[in-house]
């Protein structure tokens, strides 16, 4: 007997069977997690479509579809299902990014039509822990950031932005949506930093955030700065904030280039437990 399998957009009444989903891998799905919990599955709240795969009737496999198009939980049969509507549909997002392996086959699939991609990061590890290193002192002067300091934050998160990703942020709408990100950020939170002098040398924000896990990104430091050892103590500050205040365990994921980075991590108590992909426009 075949089995009957469809793919359309998640209506709101979908929202416990899309939970149900997303939370059977917290940490992995933290991102489309996190935007679920707070907007749930209706369009314009949520900032794009949540396409669901069903086999049977029964929801499987999910695919979110917005500024980023991210595979959650997908069979190859949902990612060969997603990647059809997506060419239907045609590229409305900047980056493809999620688990390595669904990503791979979801960017083989589309490239002839979507191609070429700005740059393809194919192996990022996804870093987890649940505890704060003993041996590692926090950074007393790294601290939660004022809603005032917006000023003072914003051109360091423009420069990681920039140098991580290869574009500036400012362009297109000049900044407007970076700078609501970042103010979302602060506001509730979830942006720290160490300020010397009026100028960030360390920052990093807790992105995602659910109960079960959260996502540090946007680490940086200053490049007169660096090679002293902030990332790591910063990042141990980071780690107590986000362990006491968020969720019981802390994950981020990391170009597999960045070898410095990785050996940070891993010092303040981060092991590889996956891999993450992601393609740039």
């Amino acid at each position: 007997m075949l089995t009957q399998t469809t793919t359309r957009v998640l209506d709101p009444g979908e929202l416990g069977a899309a939970l149900a989903i997303l939370e059977s891998d917290p940490v992995t799905n933290a991102f489309v997690t996190a935007r679920v919990q707070v907007a749930g599955l209706d369009p314009w709240r949520l900032g794009g479509e949540m396409w669901g795969w069903y086999a049977d009737g029964q929801l499987r496999s999910l695919c979110y579809s917005g500024a980023n198009l991210v595979p959650v939980c997908a069979t190859p049969e949902a990612v060969r299902a997603f990647a059809d509507r997506a060419r239907r549909t045609g590229r409305r997002c900047s980056s493809i990014v999620g688990p390595a392996e669904p990503t791979a086959a979801l960017w083989r699939l589309l490239e002839p039509s979507w191609g070429p991609a700005r740059d393809v990061r194919a192996h990022q590890p996804l870093m987890v822990t649940e505890t704060i290193p003993d041996d590692i002192e926090p950074d007393p002067y790294v601290r939660r950031i004022r809603k005032d300091e917006m000023d003072v934050i914003m051109p360091a998160c423009v420069a990681m932005f920039t140098e991580e990703v290869g574009v500036s942020p400012l362009a297109g709408d000049g900044g407007l949506l970076y700078q609501a990100r970042v103010a979302e950020l602060v506001g509730t939170g979830r942006a720290f930093a160490r300020i010397e002098d009026g100028k960030v040398v360390f920052k990093a924000e807790i992105g995602a955030a659910t109960a079960k896990a959260c996502q540090i990104q946007g680490v940086w430091v200053a490049p007169e700065y660096r090679g002293r050892g902030l990332s790591e103590t910063g990042m141990a500050a980071v780690l107590r904030y986000a362990l006491a205040d968020v969720s019981p365990i802390v994950s981020l994921y990391v170009n597999d280039y960045n070898t410095a980075a990785r050996a940070a991590y891993r010092r303040v108590g981060f092991r590889e437990v996956g891999a993450f992909m992601s393609v740039l426009f």
